[in-house]
């Protein structure tokens, strides 16, 4: 029996890598050709860009076969993505900006205004080009990781928030103007006996007036709106937006 020869590397069907190290979470896709998510992952960073990164690369290479497929391109985005990029040896490396506006495009080209809770920031589109922006340079209490302090403080997971939030009738209020004030308010409400749901209804709330109060500050919110980023997942911030902004497609 003659043995078959392995398919080659240029024959394989191409695939690209993108990796996005964020100061919380590091994600990863794959995609094929026709910008199907053929793999996906999602890791903690804790600190450490580099580890979570070749734990996502490793992930990902156990969701496809390897046989089959020929990754191509490396690109990366995030706050590490100079460093990772050059351990991946990515021939595209782009800011947040840039990733958030090309990504939200392609799938609503008809997207004027992008709003982005990781780290925190706003995008102004028009014509499907990114023409203003803003990020956040004030204040943590706008951002996924001030959430996930004040889940761990409640003993609650931060996943779980949304699906309480929704639950409150009377959202405590809770200072909006910084993380230290917002701490300070959230000790009191619950030294004084508020319920679990409305403290945390109250931190959606105040988390979205930060946000539209300084990183939205100035800026012309635009329907169609696309809010996205970790923060987006909760669907209590996605109510409290919607109550305050009055639309927006979330992503």
């Amino acid at each position: 029996m003659t043995a078959t020869q392995p398919e080659t590397a240029e024959q394989k069907p191409d695939a690209f890598l993108g990796i996005d190290i964020g100061s919380i979470p590091t994600k990863g896709v794959i995609i094929d050709s026709q910008r199907q998510i053929i793999a996906r992952s999602y890791q903690w960073t804790e600190g450490d860009p580099v580890n979570a990164s070749r734990r996502v690369i490793a992930e990902l290479g156990g969701q496809i076969d390897q046989s089959k497929v020929a990754v191509r391109t490396v690109g990366t985005t995030g706050s590490a993505r100079r460093l990772v990029g050059a351990m991946c040896g990515a021939s595209v490396i782009k800011n947040e900006i840039t990733a958030h506006a090309v990504g939200t495009t392609f799938l609503h080209p008809d997207v004027r205004t992008i709003l982005e809770i990781g780290d925190s920031k706003i995008i102004c589109v028009d014509g499907g080009i990114a023409v203003d922006y803003a990020m956040n340079t004030l204040c943590a209490a706008g951002t996924g990781a001030f959430l996930s302090s004040q889940a761990h403080r409640l003993d609650v997971e931060v996943e779980q928030f949304g699906e309480i939030a929704l639950t409150s009738k009377k959202p405590a209020n809770i200072a909006a103007r910084c993380t230290v004030f917002a701490e300070s308010d959230l000790v009191h409400k619950i030294q004084v006996g508020y319920a679990r749901e409305d403290i945390i209804a109250g931190l959606c709330k105040s988390v979205a007036v930060n946000y539209l109060n300084n990183v939205g500050k100035g800026k012309n919110i635009i329907a169609p709106v696309v809010f996205q980023g970790g923060v987006s997942k909760n669907i209590g911030i996605v109510k409290a937006f919607r109550e305050r902004v009055g639309y927006s497609r979330h992503r």
